[in-house]
């Protein structure tokens, strides 16, 4: 399947509009091609800002709102997202607190973990009611932002 993109503009995140992205992943619902939209899912968003305003996208607290609003509609999206090109990074990073730093972004560790687990969890179940193979995507995904799970975990839950 080709890469899937989601449009977003100032004025989709200022209003919190999730129309562009349920406009995208309810016909995946719809249609049953959860499997097939792997990793498939971008962002391009459109948001201006000052000139000479330094902040990443992250940092800005009306995007990174519209994002919260987003996970709470569909906590299992880090499934669709198209970890190759970092989305799952960015994803992470909207709903994290965190810093850049000389080495790159720096994530609160607590939080992260918090997070991560959450994602785990979350996307364990969903998985598993989608009939869809979890424990080596799980492993993946926690690798991504610098974890390795063991397999016991999967063993109590």
């Amino acid at each position: 399947m080709a890469p899937i993109a989601i449009a977003l503009n100032s004025n989709h995140i200022n209003t919190l509009d999730l129309s562009p992205a349920t406009e995208i992943i309810e016909p995946i619902l719809a249609e049953g091609k959860l499997a097939s939209s792997e990793q498939q899912l971008s962002f391009n968003i459109d948001y201006p800002r000052e000139v000479g305003d330094p902040r990443e996208l992250s940092e800005i607290p009306e995007v990174r709102l519209w994002f919260i609003r987003l996970d709470s509609r569909y906590p299992w999206l880090p499934f669709l997202l198209d970890w190759k090109e970092g989305e799952f990074a960015r994803y992470s990073a909207m709903l994290v607190p965190h810093q850049f730093s000389k080495e790159g972004i720096q994530y609160n560790p607590e939080a992260l973990e918090i997070f991560l687990m959450h994602k785990i969890f979350v996307l364990g179940d969903w998985l598993k009611r989608q009939g869809i193979p979890h424990q080596s995507r799980l492993k993946s995904m926690a690798q991504l932002l610098g974890y390795d799970l063991d397999d016991g975990l999967f063993e109590i839950f």
